[in-house]
């Protein structure tokens, strides 16, 4: 656009006077050619529309009007219309002809135009948003800042699909069809790649539905910052027609998997591979606690004492998680190394070991455990707690939930409790992945029914500590012909059980560990205790 009138000698000025009453045809375009300056010829039907000729002899089609409704005293606007060649002449005084009558009554097409090109462009709103915008907008921690790392993959799943797919489009006219667009071609790979960034270094963006989700939201939450900022007036996002739902894996190990995938970890073992690694993928399944939450554990988030993992910063802010007491052993079996805050720190530097994902594939693959991830070992925590009755409050509390409905509740449970439950839950799991579920090949595996971790356990009768009387329930409700289950072999409940002569213990895989059952007088005293409930 051009809002400057043009500054001629008298001589051209003389011309244009001359000029002006020609009537802008084709043929008096293509006959208008290059002069040392650049000049205008204006229509003689239409007031106000001409074209311009450049130097070059580049012809583009003008309007010229006075802004605010007219009068002498109201600024010159000039304003382009378009090229000649790309508009006929014809087509050029119609779209004329418009902005003309928008100008009369008091539009002014120039001044909006100078204003939609100073508009942002997407690619400088995500320029804002990572600056202005990245802190978390809804749930209990609305207004906090957004994690390092969550902040990372949020901005560069902006960069790698967002900037190239509509970085070019102002902000004001991307509209939900746009969106609908953008979402299908990140779901096609338009936006994948894998490229070499440096020395080590490859940039890896993936497509498909997961991916097209992902950044979906991500850019919803960028048109909200910039709703809320007053840089758009709506959320196109919020109208697209697009697949918003996660689409959730539900995918998670039977117990007979879980031992299959405790044989791996102990054959791995054996073959040398990293004790690090596989100790975190261990303690993922008896803890059900999330990929680094474990990885990045340090001993002062660990207390043994009270069977817990006091965790400063996790994805949901600090959060208490119980210690089952074969987690607890585990953690007590490794040595502290001196001047390393981590439980697991780095074979060099001053980090958290980060080798898992090397070490991953390796235990699926043995394990036969195809597409299963490491997250899908918390899932199997969540399933075998709710598959046996564990209310969902104590699940929450093991998994460390902050959705509002398992926080409300979770704000009411005690430690106690919720450490039983991570026991009554660890025992089976721990006893699946020490072996005592045998692990079949993945061709001829059968399904396996539910193995109740425990039944309605009757109440105290009086005779015997809470804590002793709910592992004597546990221990009834097991399959007779098992081998009970892995627990501390220093665990006082179940040592009081073994003098009291109500339960047995047998060597377990290492000297921290025991194979706990019950005994022919525990199995007396129980169905005594439940004949004489029934009979009251």
């Amino acid at each position: 656009m051009d809002t400057n009138s043009r500054v001629g000698s008298p001589g051209d000025r003389k011309k244009m006077a001359e000029e002006k009453s020609v009537k802008l045809t084709k043929t008096v375009v293509d006959a208008a050619g290059a002069r040392s300056e650049r000049y205008e010829i204006w229509d003689s039907e239409l007031s106000g529309f001409g074209i311009r000729i450049a130097t070059t002899g580049r012809k583009t089609f003008i309007i010229r009007y006075r802004a605010e409704g007219g009068g002498r005293t109201a600024p010159r606007r000039f304003m382009t219309v378009g090229r000649f060649g790309t508009l006929t002449v014809e087509q050029a005084r119609k779209k004329a002809k418009e902005l003309l009558a928008a100008a009369t009554v008091g539009d002014d097409p120039a001044n909006k135009r100078n204003a939609k090109r100073a508009e942002m462009k997407m690619s400088g709103l995500v320029d804002r948003y990572e600056q202005e915008g990245c802190f978390i907008q809804r749930g209990k921690r609305q207004g906090q800042p957004m994690k390092s790392l969550t902040k990372k993959y949020t901005i560069a799943r902006l960069r790698h699909h967002v900037v190239p797919l509509l970085g070019y489009k102002r902000v004001t006219e991307v509209n939900a069809a746009d969106i609908e667009r953008f979402f299908r071609d990140v779901e096609a790979g338009k936006t994948a790649k894998n490229e070499k960034a440096g020395p080590r270094t490859r940039i890896i963006v993936k497509g498909g539905a997961g991916a097209a989700r992902k950044v979906f939201r991500d850019l919803s939450a960028v048109f909200s910052f910039a709703k809320r900022h007053e840089i758009v007036a709506a959320n196109p996002c919020e109208k697209a027609v697009v697949n918003k739902s996660d689409n959730k894996r539900t995918r998670f190990l039977t117990l007979e998997e879980v031992a299959r995938l405790g044989a791996a970890c102990d054959a791995l073992e054996a073959e040398g591979v990293n004790i690090k690694a596989l100790n975190i993928t261990r303690l993922w399944v008896l803890t059900g606690c999330r990929r680094n939450e474990i990885a990045e554990l340090k001993w002062d988030e660990v207390d043994l004492e009270n069977g817990l993992l006091v965790l400063d910063d996790s994805k949901t802010g600090k959060s208490i998680r119980p210690l089952c007491l074969a987690a607890a052993t585990l953690l007590k079996g490794i040595e502290k190394v001196d001047g390393k805050d981590y439980v697991f720190p780095a074979d060099e530097g001053d980090s958290y070991f980060q080798g898992t994902k090397n070490v991953w594939p390796k235990i699926v693959k043995k394990a036969e455990l195809s597409g299963v991830t490491p997250h899908t070992l918390r899932h199997t925590v969540g399933a075998t707690a709710t598959s046996h009755g564990e209310a969902l409050a104590l699940t929450g509390a093991i998994l460390g939930h902050a959705n509002l409905r398992s926080t409300m509740i979770y704000a009411h449970v005690q430690h106690d409790p919720s450490v039983k439950a991570a026991n009554r839950v660890g025992r089976r799991i721990a006893s699946a992945l020490a072996g005592e579920i045998k692990p079949t090949s993945q061709k001829r595996r059968k399904a396996a029914g539910p193995v109740p971790i425990k039944e309605a356990a009757p109440v105290s009768n009086g005779l015997l500590p809470d804590a002793e009387w709910d592992a004597l329930t546990e221990l009834a409700a097991l399959p007779p012909e098992g081998k009970g289950f892995l627990a501390s072999a220093s665990d006082p409940a179940l040592a009081m059980l073994v003098k009291r002569g109500f339960a047995q213990a047998h060597a377990g895989p290492n000297d921290l560990l025991a194979w706990w059952q019950i005994t022919l007088i525990g199995n007396a005293l129980i169905k005594s205790h439940t004949r004489h409930k029934a009979a009251a």
